[in-house]
């Protein structure tokens, strides 16, 4: 039976960014409808390790957008019965090196962080042992991020979408995106669906690592590429890793745009007890097949960093496709090329840290308030100002 629906907003997808803009458009007055294709967190927020990070951000937009984050998070977390629910730890973040060179380089990254308003504290080998006791020998120092914290994505998407329907949002799981509804002279008026239309004037594209697809509905270029990652998850263990702790070396690994794969250490415990062990990035399209090279380059980070997990056993891995974009930087707030169309994605392997953000702006846009960011650096249409390789 075909239907439909009028709103204020249509959210496109059902991950955990879509999921913060329709909680936020809600909470700001917006009559509010969620769709996905499939269910709550069943993309690449699903797959995910539920980071809330500033560690390993330069500073810039992005660290700035993951402050704020990080403060709705902690006040999301705080609310009645939320915290425990998605599973949010404020366990903070050690980064380690075990060069004295990649030690100078560290200090002077973290400099840089602290004076955009980032705890960044040196930590020395002594330190690390007290900080963590199970990791290996022979580092030569680190730097701890107290701000860091972490949620179970998955509960958290579903929780932060539970809410969202409190005030009145209305879930379409199941709906697939069709088309883009148009007015006379371009602008939005809704998307139609295999389920019916949905009328309004504002639609935001929060499609993930599908964002590109969805943007060509509307007839504009967002280029958004998948780049691939593995996760190790361990058998469950007592509290033997303390906080998120990796390699210096991921901080470059993130910020690289290489198609190749590159691995870095990258090892933390969670509640439930299993070990969360990353990381991995390669752009291979959406391939899914299972990769024993990358398997084993993660079990070997990972046991650098601490040994006792060479008798641990892996007990499953998954993968996911973090939405990239050539700068590294998402696409947020309205396109100008299309009125009433805005974007929410691009997030690459920061989404679930950067979501209550990126939710909380674009709901002040869409309600006409000044955002508390400036969101020309995330501006959607910047990809069209130049050629691809000349993009800011």
């Amino acid at each position: 039976m075909t239907k439909r629906l009028t709103c204020d907003v249509v959210v496109v997808g059902a991950g955990m960014v879509g999921a913060a803009s329709a909680l936020y458009a809600a909470r700001a007055g917006l009559s509010v409808v969620l769709v996905d294709r499939g269910p709550v967190a069943g993309g690449t927020t699903g797959s995910g390790e539920g980071n809330v990070l500033v560690s390993d951000k330069e500073p810039g937009p992005e660290l700035e957008l993951a402050l704020l984050s990080g403060r709705l998070w902690t006040e999301l977390a705080a609310e009645r019965g939320v915290g425990a629910s998605i599973e949010f730890e404020a366990k903070g973040g050690v980064v380690v090196t075990s060069s004295g060179e990649g030690l100078a380089a560290l200090a002077e990254f973290a400099a840089g962080q602290r004076e955009a308003g980032v705890d960044a504290q040196p930590v020395t080998p002594s330190d690390l042992h007290e900080l963590e006791p199970h990791l290996a020998p022979g580092t030569a120092g680190g730097v701890y991020y107290p701000q860091d914290a972490q949620v179970m994505p998955s509960l958290a998407a579903a929780q932060l979408v539970r809410l969202a329907r409190l005030l009145g949002a209305d879930l379409r799981t199941g709906w697939t995106v069709t088309a883009m509804l148009r007015t006379a002279d371009g602008g939005i008026r809704g998307v139609r669906t295999d389920r019916g239309e949905i009328h309004a004037p504002y639609v935001v594209n929060a499609a993930g690592t599908w964002g590109g697809e969805l943007a060509a509905l509307a007839g504009v270029a967002l280029p958004v590429l998948p780049r691939r990652g593995f996760v190790l998850v361990t058998e469950p263990l007592p509290r033997m890793v303390r906080h998120k702790v990796y390699a210096a070396d991921y901080v470059a690994d993130v910020a690289s745009g290489s198609a190749a794969l590159q691995t870095s250490p990258v090892v933390e415990g969670t509640g439930a007890g299993p070990v969360l062990i990353g990381a991995s990035r390669e752009r291979v399209g959406f391939d899914r097949g299972f990769s024993l090279p990358v398997m084993r380059a993660l079990a070997a980070g990972a046991t650098r960093l601490f040994p006792f997990l060479e008798e641990v056993r892996a007990m499953r891995a998954y993968v996911g496709f973090r939405p990239y974009l050539p700068d590294h930087l998402p696409a947020i707030g309205p396109d100008a090329r299309v009125p009433g169309l805005f974007h929410a994605c691009g997030h690459e392997g920061a989404g679930i840290g950067l979501a209550a953000g990126t939710g909380y702006l674009i709901a002040q846009v869409l309600s006409g308030v000044t955002p508390d960011q400036d969101l020309h650096p995330f501006r959607p249409h910047r990809f069209a100002d130049r050629p691809p390789e000349e993009a800011p």
